[in-house]
């Protein structure tokens, strides 16, 4: 760890919050694979390849989290029953209508923004600018993506919520 010139009592707790985001983006990938097979109706086009494309996106992180906790060098979480334990985001059914997948995948998108908060809190009090850069990036694409999905949302007949200025 000295090359890396990071403290290693504050590079602990990053890795401790990394690995709940790595188990939390395992359960979203799921999620999004479960919900790519099993879409159907008239959406199902348009779902099921956005579902792909957001699901390939998933993998891509789940990596990217494992190797940085290991560029941490820190062992990442790698079963399933870790994973289920600790994750914010719980399993979903596969017989759901296409909106409500969406409104599935919006309800985790809270957890997920909530938990790389937590992780861009903690890296940034350990000066561990690598970590930060990663997650800052995460979360301006989930943004994005939620973004995106609230305006399928919205076309599909759901309202959009007013916000007060």
């Amino acid at each position: 760890m000295d090359y890396l010139k990071l403290d290693k009592s504050k590079t602990e707790k990053t890795v401790f919050e990394l690995n709940v985001l790595l188990a939390d983006y395992h359960l979203y990938y799921q999620k999004l694979r479960n919900f790519h097979w099993n879409v159907v109706g008239e959406n199902f086009f348009d779902l099921h390849n956005k579902f792909e494309e957001m699901y390939n996106d998933a993998k891509l992180k789940v990596d990217e989290i494992a190797e940085r906790i290991l560029t941490l060098r820190n062992q990442p979480l790698s079963n399933l029953s870790q994973y289920l334990e600790i994750s914010n985001i719980k399993e979903a059914d596969s017989d759901l209508e296409d909106r409500q997948m969406i409104d599935a995948l919006l309800k985790d998108h809270g957890p997920l923004l909530e938990q790389m908060r937590k992780v861009l809190k903690i890296a940034e009090d350990g000066s561990d600018e690598g970590t930060v850069d990663m997650i800052g990036a995460y979360i301006r694409e989930l943004e994005k993506t939620s973004w995106m999905l609230d305006a399928w949302r919205t076309k599909a007949g759901h309202p959009v919520a007013k916000t007060t200025s």
